[in-house]
């Protein structure tokens, strides 16, 4: 699966923003405060309102005030946000777009629509269609319909107007379309990580993913040892072509329930506990630890993977990101880091500004003047750094 076109309207800082063409490796640049962090908010606020309501979702990014914070300051009118995917490689384009209003000081899904274009003309097929609550979705295979008409749909009400349609009518295997938009939005993951609450112990525990803090790392690292030993030695040896001296990594399980994380250096004989090595150790195994997931996400954000590493790596890391793009994943990065963009391309690079109090997007491969530096044999990175990406300062 892959997201195409990105529209944000009246959140935060993006008043009237649309990416298009996204790439599956998408690498954003911008100074800070330009809204990088925002965007990947928007697929985050997108998970908890699926998992449960707007109204929460709105509560954890703009707190008390809600919908008065997230929706961006000076405007009026709804919020809205609009993907547009492909469930399939080749497949039809799809759109799901939600508008959110708030009656009587509270949220409510003013309208939600997902619909699919079938092939280059006419009118979209309307597969849900909600408003405040109320509306309609489509319960026979897009497959085996060749003609609108023939569309078979059902008339809900849901228990509230601040929940989504797709949230309660993905659990059924007869709104199959509605069911593969939840396992995207389901399953995404956006990297919140934190070197320090990787490090400590954990209880004992089981993990099948790693979190997105990454405090399960050590029960992901038994999990991968014990279920999936190919991935862990595969993990493992990457891991020690990055970090010099690393020869074995594995999960202890204390008598008091705990598991400690451990790194065998081969210039000792003992292995050290997570708390005692770099950062930049512990960063790298949990990115490989991700990107290498037995069951992959269909969409990985992640924002500045350049700390705490070595500039060297990051070349490879960003490969590692490309790579798992290429087996069918999707990649957004967010980086300050020119030696991180010299391992791009121009198709791999958009850069975000600020007009007027709200953020612009603008793709690399619009840039005329960029586009004749690469082809010359420039590296983004370097062109970054010079001052090339107009209305972004390094």
């Amino acid at each position: 699966m892959q997201i195409e076109s990105i529209r944000l309207k009246n959140f935060k800082c993006f008043q009237n923003v649309e990416m298009k063409d996204i790439p599956r490796f998408c690498v954003l640049v911008g100074a800070n405060g330009t809204g990088k962090s925002t965007l990947f908010n928007d697929f985050g606020f997108l998970r908890e309102s699926f998992s449960s309501n707007i109204h929460t979702a709105l509560v954890k990014m703009g707190g008390s005030r809600g919908f008065q914070e997230v929706r961006s300051r000076g405007s009026d009118g709804e919020i809205e946000i609009e993907l547009k995917f492909r469930i399939k490689s080749g497949g039809p384009l799809a759109t799901y777009f939600l508008a959110i209003d708030e009656r009587d000081g509270y949220p409510v899904v003013s309208r939600e629509l997902l619909k699919y274009r079938r092939g280059s003309h006419g009118q979209p097929w309307h597969f849900l269609d909600f408003r405040l609550g109320t509306g309609t979705a489509v319960v026979n295979e897009l497959e085996e319909v060749t003609d609108v008409n023939l569309l078979k749909r059902e008339t809900q009400t849901l228990k509230s107007r601040d929940i989504l349609a797709i949230k309660g009518l993905s659990q059924f295997e007869r709104f199959p379309v509605v069911k593969e938009l939840g396992n995207l939005i389901e399953n995404w993951y956006v990297s919140d990580f934190h070197i320090n609450r990787a490090r400590p112990e954990q209880e004992t525990g089981y993990a099948e993913h790693l979190s997105t803090e990454g405090e399960n790392l050590s029960l992901m690292i038994q999990f991968l040892y014990t279920r999936h030993r190919k991935v862990f030695d595969k993990i493992l040896k990457k891991l020690a072509q990055r970090i010099p001296g690393i020869v074995k990594v594995d999960a202890k399980t204390t008598e008091e329930g705990r598991v400690l994380l451990r790194f065998q250096d081969n210039a000792f004989k003992d292995p050290f506990l997570a708390r005692y090595v770099s950062d930049g150790t512990i960063k790298m195994l949990a990115y490989l630890t991700l990107l290498y997931d037995p069951k992959p996400h269909p969409l990985l954000c992640v924002e500045e993977p350049e700390n705490q590493l070595y500039p060297s790596l990051l070349t490879e890391l960003a490969e590692e990101f490309r790579s798992y793009a290429n087996q069918g994943g999707q990649v957004f990065v967010s980086t300050h880091s020119p030696d991180f963009l010299n391992a791009t391309t121009i198709d791999d690079v958009f850069w975000l500004t600020k007009q007027k109090g709200y953020t612009q997007v603008i793709r690399a491969r619009d840039n005329q003047q960029l586009v004749t530096f690469m082809a010359d044999g420039d590296k983004m990175g370097y062109l970054w750094k010079q001052g090339f990406f107009p209305g972004v300062e390094p």
